[in-house]
Parts: structure tokens; sequence; C-alpha cells
């Protein structure tokens, strides 16, 4: 058995059933009233299963052995599961199975943060202890799996992971680039006969797995129908009981959502009249991303409610406003009446922002500003002070961070005694790579009365992780939307503005800022790839290899990120790869999470592990996480180039790679360049039919259901 631990880049993840993204497997989550709140139909659901699943927890502790296989559901699980099954059989009108229950207090609005924060983004996350590596490699040796997998298996089940592996060996498939198959043969080495495709673990480890699996495709639960059609192909025999099991043992949560939530339930009908039922959805998730969005929206919600409807009569904000002029007027007025506001453009849009914070700061208001990546956080910074605006900013200038490093404490404001953001303003850039969990982790820590804007370009391809937060607060049109007027210059801007409405048009450009470069196949790719690099650009546009990257739809194929990366090494910077393959001086791509890259340089490796240097920051890399999360940088997918800029960026479009091509994807690939882009184009007809007919891949989400059952439509 062998396993991939590179996650293949921009395809559709197995066992999505159908529910794919756009390629988010990349790389590698209430307002408060005078009067108290009632509790949202989702909300009810989830308490009771938070409840049902803390009863389970409590038989199994009174028990000494395992739950036996083919326990039954009980109570509200075993309701809630059944009425699912009425529902999509046509048994029952969802009316009456779905009534409204009756009206219950709401719970106030969760107060600010006060849990850890994640860590920094420049520590690698600690290694498992020596010896839980150990056992699990012996259980691994002698099921027939590869004991290079035994610290991923210690750090994905913790604190006696060779015992849980032992009871149940599908517990394998929760580490990444393990297949069902592998799964399976490694059951069967350890349990004999008795590993069947009936048995239970199977089916709610599989039922687990596809939930994972639709997350790396960027959803944060699946349609019923879509999860037992997938859990079917794989062989389980019974699909409902495969998730009445995961429900039942905590791993799997059941929702049913009004697809359109905002339209009010009919009454029961009078018998023998025909009445209208509002349709819903069945829905099961990971609890990890239900409590996310759940949290998410609660957040929002509460953030919302807590400015005053006359908020901009505060003489801070006031002074924002008046300060900030017909520049940036528009985002500041927005700023000021309301808790979340939601800005829209290109990279020249960025201005107005940053407008906004420095006028704020001027204010005496407590502002912060955030980005994706160290990139992104040093771009907003010289947009900042490029701004000419009337006299000097104070010495002290508003706190500019990345969100992971905002999140951990290792810069920005802090907090206040009570855990919350010491802000009055956040701004977060890049906003549509906020996946649902680190937006929530974002919302929870602001105080009451904070204001957040969130700022991007909404034709980029969405977050690596789950969610699609950017876009659904921007389709729910609960807040302020400002719109930037100010268009990105020049052919590249030309070129990308006309591809985010649709057309891909030829551009002129007279000092070579947009080459297409046709190719017959994947080899010329590659080979015209390197020329470009390591001659044509430097020599014709003047810049450099080190300020030039390549970006290519996948990891795999010929002209993939591994290829192109092993030709762009052997010509920029040959080497044995004495340690995991890198050298001193090679550009790497840093995943200290999924979703989240730092490009880089490999500085030297001693027994401490690999030593990195990610925008200035040093990183030790331990050597058993190196394989997972370090690759080589030359060449990146769109993805992983989210939120950066190079001065040059040859994009790498090869035949074999037509059918990952979107609009989003061609948007945020050729919107990296600052100055020249050079297409490598063997795709033919399929670039300007992406662009024109591929939208984004849709992603399953509850986030605008839960924001509508708490928020008024803003217009």
């Amino acid at each position: 058995m062998s396993t991939d631990p590179e996650t293949t880049e921009e395809t559709e993840p197995e066992g999505t059933a159908g529910e794919s993204a756009d390629g988010t497997a990349e790389s590698g989550a209430g307002g408060e009233g005078e009067s108290a709140p009632q509790l949202s139909e989702a909300e009810a659901e989830l308490a009771a299963q938070r409840l049902e699943r803390e009863r389970i927890e409590r038989r199994k502790a009174e028990k000494k052995g395992p739950v036996e296989a083919g326990t039954k559901l009980s109570g509200r699980a075993a309701d809630l599961l059944a009425a699912v099954r009425a529902v999509e059989s046509g048994e029952k009108p969802v009316a009456t199975v779905f009534a409204d229950p009756e009206p219950a207090p709401r719970r106030p609005a969760p107060e600010p943060v006060r849990r850890p924060q994640p860590t920094p983004a420049a520590v690698a996350p600690a290694a498992p202890a020596a010896d839980a590596v150990d056992a699990v490699r012996a259980v691994l040796t002698e099921g027939g799996a590869p004991e290079a997998l035994a610290a991923q298996v210690a750090a994905a089940l913790g604190e006696g992971a060779d015992e849980q592996l032992r009871a149940d060996p599908w517990l394998l498939l929760r580490v990444g680039g393990v297949r069902i198959e592998h799964a399976d043969g490694f059951a069967r080495a350890l349990l004999g006969a008795e590993a069947g495709p009936d048995d239970e673990r199977r089916g709610r480890a599989l039922t687990g797995w596809l939930l994972e699996q639709a997350a790396l495709a960027g959803h944060t639960a699946l349609e019923m129908p879509a999860l037992t059609a997938a859990l079917a192909q794989r062989g389980v025999p019974d699909a409902d009981e495969a998730v009445q099991s995961a429900v039942a043992e905590g791993e799997a949560l059941v929702f049913q959502d009004a697809l359109d939530p905002r339209a009010p339930q009919q009454e029961e009908p009078e018998e023998g009249a025909e009445g209208q039922e509002r349709p819903v959805r069945i829905l099961v998730g990971l609890e990890r991303y239900a409590l996310a969005e759940e949290s998410l929206a609660d957040g929002l919600a509460r953030l919302i409610n807590s400015v005053p409807k006359e908020g901009g009569s505060a003489t801070a904000w006031e002074g924002t406003v008046t300060a900030a002029g017909d520049f940036a007027g528009d985002l500041a007025r927005a700023v000021a009446d309301h808790g979340l506001v939601l800005h829209t453009g290109g990279q020249a849009s960025l201005d107005e922002p940053a407008a906004l914070v420095q006028e704020a700061h001027r204010q005496g208001l407590r502002v912060c500003a955030a980005a994706h990546t160290p990139h992104g956080q040093g771009h907003f910074a010289a947009r900042l002070a490029m701004l000419h605006l009337p006299d000097s900013p104070p010495a002290d200038g508003p706190a500019i961070t990345t969100v992971a490093a905002l999140l951990s404490g290792a810069e920005g404001p802090g907090r206040d005694a009570e855990g919350a953001l010491a802000v009055d303003l956040l701004v977060v850039v890049d906003a549509p790579q906020l996946d649902v969990e680190t937006a929530a982790l974002l919302v929870e820590s602001l105080p009451d009365g904070a204001r957040l804007v969130l700022a991007g370009d909404p034709e980029v391809l969405w977050s690596a992780g789950p969610g699609r937060v950017f876009a659904d607060l921007l389709a729910a049109r609960v807040c302020p939307r400002i719109a930037s007027r100010r268009p990105d210059p020049g052919p590249l801007g030309e070129l990308v503005s006309g591809i985010g409405i649709g057309e891909l048009s030829q551009v002129a450009a007279p000092q070579n800022e947009v080459v297409i470069v046709p190719v017959r196949d994947a080899g010329e790719a590659v080979h015209r790839t390197v020329q470009l690099f390591t001659d044509s650009v430097p020599r014709a546009i003047g810049v450099p290899a080190d300020e030039t990257v390549a970006i290519t739809p996948g990891h795999g194929g010929a002209a993939g990120t591994r290829a192109l990366n092993a030709a762009l090494k052997e010509r920029l910077n040959p080497g044995p790869g004495r340690f995991g393959g890198f050298d001193p001086g090679d550009r790497i791509a840093y995943s200290p999470a999924p979703g989240r890259t730092l490009p880089g340089k490999a500085v030297k490796a001693d027994a401490e592990g690999l030593h990195l240097t990610c925008s200035g920051y040093p990183v030790v890399v331990p050597k058993d996480r190196v394989e997972q999360s370090v690759r080589h940088g030359w060449a990146l997918t769109a993805h992983q180039a989210a939120g950066n800029t190079w001065r040059a960026v040859v994009a790498v479009l090869p035949g074999d790679a037509v059918q990952a091509l979107s609009r989003p994807w061609v948007y945020t690939a050729f919107s990296r360049a600052a100055s020249h882009l050079s297409v490598v184009h063997g795709a033919e007809q399929a670039l300007p039919r992406a662009v024109a007919e591929i939208p984004a891949k849709p992603r399953t989400t509850r986030l605008p259901v839960l924001l509508a059952t708490q928020l008024p439509t803003a217009g």
C-alpha cells in the first residue's frame, strides 16, 4: 500500500458525490436586543443533537465494553433520521414532519471569544511524542501499512492512537492521502474475516471520510441524498444505517434547511384544502464546520446589532467621514453607521480601505488591518504609505498584520481585559480567502460596537478551506456593500477586468505587459516555462527569476507543479536535495495548515529540521513534517498563489489541464501579475470557453440560512 501525502490541488476530491468545488482541495471552519431573542429551527436542532451526543457518551461510559455493532439510535437523533427518510421517500409532507416548534426563548448572543488562539503562522505544529509514534508504527506494520504514516496517525488520533487504530482500523482514513482501498486492506490484515463491507465501523468511517473530502472541496455539509449515494457507490450496504451510526457517535450532524429561508411557513391547511409547503433540504455535516457556521452567523448578528442606529454620530466617526471626503467617503459613511461592511474591487481599490484605516487612526480610533498572507500585509502597508493625504500620519501608525498573526497574538493590537481584540475598526483584505472557521474566530474576537470591513475581489477563487464566507455575505444582503469604481490600470488591468465579466479579449501591450506563448504539448510547455524564467523574462522584461512565479492548474500531470518545479530547480538551483529533496536556496511553498501557503526559501537543514525563511520570518519544520507541508515553490497552483502578487507571472495552461479551468481560476492566475504576464498556452479554445462559460463551482454551505433567520436584508 502506498499513499500520496500531497493532496491533489484544484481537482474534485473523491467522495463528494458530484458536489464539487472550484479546486479548493489545494493545499491542503446573534444580535442582542432589548428582549430575549427566539431560538431558530437550526439552532434548536443543533442544541438537541448536542444533548443527544452527551447522552450517548454517558451511556457508553457506563459500559465496560464498546457499543455493539448495529446499535440503533433513540431519542431525538432517531426521530430526526426517521423524519429525514420519511420526507425523502415521500411518505410524509415536509410541513407535517418539520413543523415549526413552539416559540422558545432564544439564547443571548455569545460573548467575545475567550478560548486559546491558533499558533502563529511561522511556528510549525508540535510533533507527537516518540513513544506514541512507535506504538502506532507497530500497529501499521502488523497491518501492512507504510510506517511513514505513523506520525500522522498519532497526530490525527491523539492519545491512545495505537489502541484506537487496532480497535477500528478504518480510522486510518483520518490521515490525508489514505484512500478507501488502503483502509480496507489494512482492516482485513488486522481483523481477518471480521472485516467486511457491512462492518458498522467501516460505514461510520466512510461517512466521516466523505464529509472530510467534501470539506476539502469547500463544502461545509452535503445533502443527504448525495451522501447516501456516495456511500452506496463505495460498497456500504445500508447507507442510512451508516449515517445513523455517525450521528450516534457524534461524528456528524443532520440539519433540515429551508431552501428559501425568508419565505414564511404556510399555516397547516384545513382538512381537504391544498396548501403550499416550504421546501427544505436535508444536510449532513461535520460538527466542527456546523459549529463554526453557527458561531459566525451569531457573531455577525451580534456585531451588526451592537451598533446603535445613530452609530455615525460619534465624533471620531464623524471626523473619519469628513476626512475621507470623496476619495473613500462612501466606505467611511457605511462604516460609521454599520457593524459590518463589504467592500469589493481589484488591487487598485485597496486605496479606499487604506484611506479609511489612515483617517480612522488619525481620529484616535483603535484600528487594525489584516491580510491573508505576509505579502498581502506588506502590499497593504505600501498602499497606505503611498496615499497622499493631508498632513503626515502619526508616528505610531495603525496595526497592519496577517489574519493568522492577529488571531495568535503574535502581532496586532492585543486583547482587552475581556479577551476581545482591542479594536474599534478591523479591516480584512483578501476577504474571499477567509474560510468559515477562521472567519468565525475573527468575528468572535471582536467587541460589541466594533466595525468590521471585509474587502476583496469577488471574482477570485474562494477560500482553500471550507465555506464561501465573502460570497455568502454578498448574496445574503444583510449589510452595506460598497463597490469600488477604481479599475486596475494598464493592459493587465484591462485584461483581468474583461475576464471578470466573462470576456477574454486581446489588449494592447506596448511594453510586452502580456505575451502569449503557444505550445503543442505539456513537454513543450515545461521547456518554454523554463526558458521564460531563465532567459526571456529577465532579458526582455527586466524581471529576475526570483521575482517570477509559474502558476499551473494542479500538482500532477506532465506540466503540473511537480514537473515544473523539478525542471526549474535543475536550472536555477541544482543540487542533490539532501534534506527531503531540498537544498539551501530552493524556493519553497510552506503550508503550516490546510489552505494556507507561505512562499519562501530553504536556508539550511540540521537535526532540528528544515530551516526556512518566509516573508522574513524564520521557520523550522521538523523532519517528519517536511514531506507533508513543504513543496518546491517556483511553480504554484492558483490557490497557493492567492493573496500574493509577483512582478512577473508565467501562467501555464497545458492541454491536459483544460478540465480544471474556470473563470475564477483564470482571473486569479492572471491577476497575480503586477507588471508582466506570459501565458504558456496549450489549451486552445478551452481557455476562452472557460472564461465565458464556466463560473465558480457551487459549494454547499449553511451560512445564508443561518443569517436569514437572524437578520433582515439590507436592500
